[in-house]
This record gives C-alpha cells, structure tokens and sequence, in this order.
C-alpha cells in the first residue's frame, strides 16, 4: 500500500479497510486480519494498524471478540457505504462540479462517459 502525506496513515488504512468491507472481499461477520498480520502486510507498525481498528470500533464497523479476532459487524457494510456516500456527497461531488463547471465540460459528455464506464466495468 502507498501512503500519502494529506491524510494520517490509520485513516489510509482505514479507508483501505472499508474498501474490503464494499467489495465484500472482507463480509459482514466475517474475520479480519489480526493487528499483527495486518502490520505485516503493510509494512507498518503494529500500533498503527491497532489505532486503526480502534477507529473503525468507535465507528462501530468492527467489533473485537477478545481471545479470537476482529470482525465485520453486521451492519458494517452499510455503516461504510453510509459514510462513503456522505463523504462524497459533501466532498467530492462538488468538487467534481466545480472543475467541470470551470473545464466548461458539457453534462451530456459527461454522462457519456459515465455510461461507456459502467459498460467497461461490467
């Protein structure tokens, strides 16, 4: 994973979590990687992987069954999908408005492009 200087390194970590909630890659009730694999994997250290998944309890997307592991709560997958979409919303959606307002970019192009891009993604 490559991290970036905006944003602290348990939240790029977080969010590298969500994205395995949405894709399902990681299910609901489903066990996620100790704190030390986890570490391993990233190649960071172990108390920034656990900063992380204290995160992600506080935000209840993630629970600990103390002496097994964490795991995805049951309402994990729309806890992240209902952040994501209010991140997005408040964030990037008018962000991406702005510059194509700017760019002069015509709405009908851009539905164009939406559309050849679900058609490639399928």
């Amino acid at each position: 994973m490559q991290f970036n200087d905006s944003q602290a390194i348990y939240l790029q970590i977080a969010g590298f979590i969500e994205d395995k909630i949405l894709r399902k890659e990681w299910p609901v009730e489903g066990r996620i990687p100790s704190v030390r694999d986890l570490a391993v994997s990233l190649e960071v250290n172990p108390n920034t992987v656990m900063r992380t998944y204290d995160y992600l309890q506080q935000q209840e997307v993630i629970y600990n069954q103390r002496g097994i592991g964490y795991f995805v709560s049951s309402e994990g997958l729309d806890l992240v999908l209902k952040m994501r979409r209010e991140q997005f919303l408040k964030k990037d959606l008018p962000e991406f408005f702005r510059n194509i307002t700017l760019m002069g970019f015509p709405m009908d192009e851009i539905v164009n492009l939406y559309q050849q891009y679900c058609k490639n993604t399928k």
